[in-house]
């Protein structure tokens, strides 16, 4: 008696499988053009495998950016750990890896901050997101701690997501590519990124001023 393709892989084995295989229809196709049909067809498995794991295409991507701010959540984690104890430091470095992520996993990136209706419900996706924040937001309560005990966090904490998420925004769609030195998109992400990273944990130092007038 021949297998179906589906039992070649255990249940976690298959959800990998399909995951790996959406990712990579993703990264060919963009979010216009994915599908389930195609990505049980990269799987080698039935084009009803994804619906049974994910539900819709919709759930299906909602987990595919879980994965997405896991492994940012990694990046950032990693770049950190090798900053040394110093709040700003580590601020940097966790801005760095973000960064590397977003110019790694370009396709990932972008659904990961989609606004349609996508992901909404997902348990999943709302803890990997939760997750990757609060890399962050600890960040910026040692550098606050450490320079402004007495400045409220919430503006420090979005001047720095805002500045790091744009500029891999920038970076990711060829915005910046009037930058771009002989190392192409890789120097952008390493020396004007570490440019502009430092004059942020500066500002974030720096004591604060009232503008005039």
């Amino acid at each position: 008696m021949t297998s179906k393709p589906a039992d070649r892989y255990h249940h976690g084995d298959l959800r990998e499988a399909l995951l790996a295989a959406g990712e990579a229809v993703l990264a060919e196709r963009g979010v216009e053009d994915f599908t389930l049909r195609e990505c049980a067809r990269r799987a080698g498995v039935s084009h009803a495998a994804p619906a049974h794991h994910f539900g819709d295409a919709a759930g299906f991507l909602a987990e595919l950016a879980a994965v997405g701010f896991d492994r940012l959540t990694t990046a950032m984690e990693e770049r950190r750990a090798g900053a040394g104890p110093e709040p700003l430091a580590q601020l940097h470095a966790i801005g760095r890896g973000y960064i590397a992520f977003a110019v790694r996993n370009r396709a990932l990136f972008q659904i990961m901050f989609r606004h349609d209706g996508t992901g909404v419900g997902s348990a999943n996706l709302q803890r990997a997101g939760g997750a990757a924040f609060g890399v962050l937001q600890a960040a910026m309560a040692r550098v606050l701690a450490a320079h402004r005990p007495a400045q409220a966090p919430l503006p420090s904490l979005a001047l720095a997501w805002s500045a790091v998420h744009g500029f891999a925004t920038l970076l990711i769609e060829r915005q910046l590519d009037a930058c771009l030195g002989q190392g192409g998109i890789q120097d952008l992400e390493t020396d004007l990124g570490g440019a502009m990273l430092t004059l942020m944990t500066h500002a974030l130092a720096a004591p604060p001023t009232i503008p005039a007038g």
